[in-house]
């Protein structure tokens, strides 16, 4: 399905946030990894939870749910044996899995997204789950991927951060399953240091203990450990929130986003400090944002790898704002569903914007007085590039056409519904 996002003047109005959907997916591996019965209050509902829902049932959770909470009943440290997992398009699902997989004897992560995930190379993972000796047969790094384990052992293991800190999540979920006490090393750099703390956090409530350095590049992580059944309340999304506030900072606004923490862990909060330097009008307290957007912003330079989930949307606003903007740090936006860097670009110029790229940056020589739209743009399947198309095509002078915008399910299904309900003239229209 495509969206026809017209022009639209203001936006005003009320939504609370979606879950998040980070939290999400770390609740349930967690909840699935204990023996006993947990409770998760609020989850997320997108395509990527689900894909974990979907793949934890596969591997031997009993899953119950009704509209507020999830019942999980968890397979501990001995998954069910199953030959094959479907993780949809969901990259961080396939990465936490790739490393539990290894607590069975043999498991195939399926192909079925082959423009999108399946482009996604994941070889740093591999090359450390071979260093605890899983075999794992795969297409130069990408799916189709065999994990062959049941002999995963701990000790020092080495692995890469510098294209996605998926990878070192993924270890930390599993090392403290195995019966040895293990040391990871993170080589090179290591992207999305918030995310990890994320991970961390959701550990420590899962009564997992794990010695991380200041830095976050060494561990130590004591073996025999059981994952303890609890209950957990996921918090309101950061990230899909972000392009909804973008949304109100680019017109005449007065929009309220409630299940918004202040002191959330999640780097995308972000995007509350990034307006507020646009000087775009808004608010923050007990966990309520109301943006009165008056259309006029500012030029800014920003660090993107600490809300990496939020860049796109706040070069969206940055199109409007007045001067030259700059996103720095934000190479590993190249290694999403799709290349968030060069092909968000891409699109953007379609609409009118003015935009350079260079390997780890992103430049904006920002038009108050709007761009032009009036053409068709490829969403890439991308969800946070629908979602921040979106965005400028409520301020362009003639109405933009996204291709494949279903996609947006990945995150933040009702995200147009969302839109709609604060004002927005946007509607599904057959591809």
């Amino acid at each position: 399905m495509d969206v026809l996002v017209t022009p639209t003047s203001r936006l005003s109005g009320e939504i609370q946030a979606l879950s998040s959907k980070n939290y999400t997916t770390r609740y349930l591996l967690v909840a699935a990894l204990a023996e006993g019965t947990s409770t998760i209050y609020y989850p997320a509902h997108s395509e990527d939870s689900d894909a974990m829902r979907r793949c934890i049932r596969d591997l031997g959770a009993i899953v119950e749910e009704d509209e507020e909470k999830i019942v999980i009943t968890g397979f501990g440290g001995s998954p069910k044996d199953v030959k094959e997992l479907n993780v949809g398009n969901a990259g961080a699902v396939l990465r936490f899995l790739m490393s539990i997989a290894a607590l069975s004897p043999e498991v195939t992560f399926i192909n079925v997204y082959p423009d999108s995930l399946g482009k996604r190379p994941h070889d740093d993972l591999i090359d450390a789950l071979q260093q605890m000796g899983v075999e794992v047969e795969h297409r130069e790094g990408k799916l189709p991927i065999t994990i062959r384990g049941g002999q995963a052992r701990g000790g020092k293991i080495k692995v890469s951060g510098s294209v996605s800190s998926q990878f070192l999540s993924s270890l930390l979920f599993l090392t403290p399953l195995l019966a040895e006490d293990s040391e990871i090393e993170v080589l090179h750099d290591l992207k999305s240091k918030v995310v990890v703390g994320q991970t961390l956090e959701v550990l420590e409530q899962a009564g997992i203990v794990i010695h991380a350095s200041d830095d976050l590049m060494h561990y130590r992580i004591p073996g025999g450990q059981t994952y303890k059944a609890q209950s957990y309340t996921v918090q309101g999304d950061y990230p899909g929130s972000a392009a909804v506030l973008a949304a109100a900072a680019v017109t005449e606004s007065d929009v309220t986003i409630h299940r918004l923490e202040e002191n959330s862990k999640q780097g995308e909060r972000a995007i509350v400090d990034v307006l507020r330097m646009m000087e775009v009008p808004l608010t923050h307290h007990n966990g309520v944002v109301n943006v009165k957007g008056n259309g006029k912003l500012k030029a800014l330079e920003f660090d993107g790898d600490a809300a990496t989930d939020a860049v796109l949307a706040m070069v969206a606003a940055a199109v409007f704002a007045e001067g030259t903007s700059r996103f720095y740090n934000v190479e590993n936006l190249r290694y999403k569903e799709c290349d968030r860097i060069t092909d968000y670009l891409a699109e953007l110029r379609k609409a009118g914007a003015r935009v350079e790229e260079r390997q780890s940056e992103i430049i904006v020589h920002g038009r108050p007085e709007g761009v032009e739209g009036g053409v068709e743009i490829d969403a890439h399947y991308d969800h946070r590039v629908i979602m921040a198309l979106t965005v400028v095509g409520l301020r362009a002078k003639a109405p933009i056409r996204i291709h494949d915008a279903h996609h947006v399910a990945k995150s933040y299904p009702i995200y147009f519904d969302h839109l709609r309900a604060l004002g927005a003239n946007v509607e599904w229209i057959e591809a």
